[in-house]
């Protein structure tokens, strides 16, 4: 048998462990031969493959990005993408495929399987979005590597009396900046879910003031006021209809420094976020989601993702998984809010 192996949409930590994970057990539990797919969808789309064997995928373990690469393709949006694919599967000899990512690539997979494709997915995404698993990997990683950073920005704000603004991913789902700034003391937290009044940021902020430690405002790409819209730093839109998003860190500065007469600054952590090497918790997670995707494949078991429920590796339907985002709740966020000013 011989299995495609994926990775698509926005690279994170661990991509590479599952594709390791994968590999090895395939070969060395079932006899199965792999390949791999270069940059997400483009890949089975235009037949671009890479052989997977155990020397490719030697030493990747600890590796950030993916050996694969990785892209935003949608064939779905292809002329003739479905048949395109479907077509080069069959010319490769590729039986089934392993697609690894978030909503949107795994979106395609669903619509894929409804195509007679043998599919199955693992969940990637550092915004931990994605529905019916409680972690998905890049997570953990892109927490820590946010965490680190509020510390740090910690210490320079005290020492010039200033506000800092940290911006993090987060589209629709405020995940990272609600873990991160949890973990890091931040002086409030805003995020995608909870449109926020910018009087209440000032007074929590000039409220820290006070007590004569620097506030730290940790905010959401998504994250918007009240009364106004998602702060966008282009219109372009990518394949998949998303809007570029950036800016509400520094429009949140301005603002605050214009209200309270302190100096502010803003940081974008960006894709500082997505890079480096993964946490163990990741390293751990993504060579357990790549076991078990190997294992529904040899099961014959399409149409499903592997997830983490609780501490075990299940099978979900990809259509459980893709058809809503996982938001952050509001009894989560009323956790933060005790520590907020």
């Amino acid at each position: 048998m011989r299995v495609g192996v994926l990775t698509g949409g926005g690279d994170c930590p661990g991509l590479n462990a599952v594709i390791r994970a994968v590999v090895r057990k395939g070969i060395k539990h079932y006899g199965y031969e792999f390949v791999g797919f270069r940059d997400g969808w483009r890949g089975p789309l235009e037949g671009d493959v890479m052989t997977l064997d155990r020397a490719a995928v030697r030493g990747i373990l600890p590796r950030g990005g993916t050996i694969l690469g990785s892209s935003r393709t949608n064939l779905m949006k292809v002329e003739n993408g479905v048949e395109r694919v479907k077509d080069n599967l069959a010319g490769l000899g590729v039986d089934a495929l392993i697609a690894i990512g978030g909503e949107d690539t795994l979106g395609v997979a669903r619509q894929l399987h409804d195509h007679d494709v043998n599919v199955v997915g693992v969940p990637k995404t550092i915004d931990n979005d994605l529905n019916a698993t409680d972690y998905t990997f890049g997570f953990d990683t892109a927490v820590n590597i946010a965490m680190e950073a509020i510390d740090r920005l910690h210490t320079t704000a005290e020492s010039h009396h200033r506000a800092l603004v940290v911006e993090v991913m987060g589209r629709h789902a405020g995940w990272i900046a609600l873990h991160s700034g949890m973990a890091a003391g931040a002086n409030v937290i805003l995020i995608p879910e909870r449109p926020f009044a910018i009087d209440d940021v000032i007074a929590y902020v000039e409220s820290r003031f006070k007590t004569d430690y620097a506030p730290i405002v940790v905010v959401a790409e998504g994250a918007h006021p009240q009364d106004g819209d998602m702060e966008l730093s282009a219109g372009e839109l990518d394949a998949f209809g998303h809007v570029r998003l950036g800016g509400i860190g520094q429009r949140l500065a301005a603002e605050i420094e214009k209200r309270t007469g302190k100096e502010s600054r803003s940081v974008v952590l960006g894709h500082v976020q997505r890079g480096g090497t993964p946490s163990a918790f990741d390293r751990v997670l993504a060579t357990r989601l790549g076991v078990h995707a190997i294992d529904a494949v040899h099961d014959k078991d399409y149409g499903k993702m592997v997830a983490l429920q609780g501490t075990d590796i299940v099978r979900v339907g990809l259509a459980a998984a893709t058809e809503e985002l996982k938001t952050v709740p509001v009894e989560r966020y009323m956790e933060a809010e005790v520590f907020f000013g």
